[in-house]
């Protein structure tokens, strides 16, 4: 059954069209004004049919997204990813180490599950708007930007669609 859902998955770009990532890469942009830390937000309709049938679980694909984007790769190991799979519904959140302490597990799955109640009630992009806020408060609170800081934007804020 998962192999037909990931064969018939909608087009991540039906679901998120232009106007809509520019719109989230907007509210990255201005959620990145306020921290030192980077969002990468990135959507997959599907895995590739062969990671479907051996049930590859949404979490380790977002690890290897994480890599892949090299959201891992910032100064202040602060970097988040937030990763979409649709034909599972999924959303992971997945944080480099310097959270490690900072932020729980509790709180990361709390604006994984509020994204996907906003998936299921239709208002998707809305609920993005809202995981990029939260993570953004939790960014402010641990990676509070100091005065004549210079962002350097080590990531780019357009959402990837995979």
């Amino acid at each position: 059954m998962r192999a037909l859902r990931h064969l018939f998955a909608p087009s991540s770009a039906r679901v998120f069209p232009p106007d809509a990532l520019e719109r989230i890469a907007n509210a990255i942009a201005a959620s990145e004004a306020r921290h030192t830390g980077e969002i990468c937000f990135a959507v997959e309709a599907a895995l590739p049919l062969r990671l479907a049938l051996v049930d590859h679980a949404p979490r380790e694909r977002a690890v290897e997204v994480f890599t892949r984007l090299r959201v891992w790769d910032t100064e202040a190991n602060n970097g988040v990813l937030v990763y979409m799979l649709l034909a599972d519904r999924a959303i992971e959140i997945v944080a480099d180490r310097g959270f490690a302490g900072r932020v729980t597990d509790d709180e990361w799955a709390a604006i994984c599950r509020e994204l996907e109640t906003a998936m299921r009630a239709g208002e998707t992009e809305g609920g993005v708007m809202r995981a990029i806020e939260a993570i953004s408060s939790l960014l402010e609170r641990h990676f509070a930007r100091p005065a004549g800081y210079v962002d350097s934007n080590e990531l780019p804020d357009r959402p990837h669609l995979l």
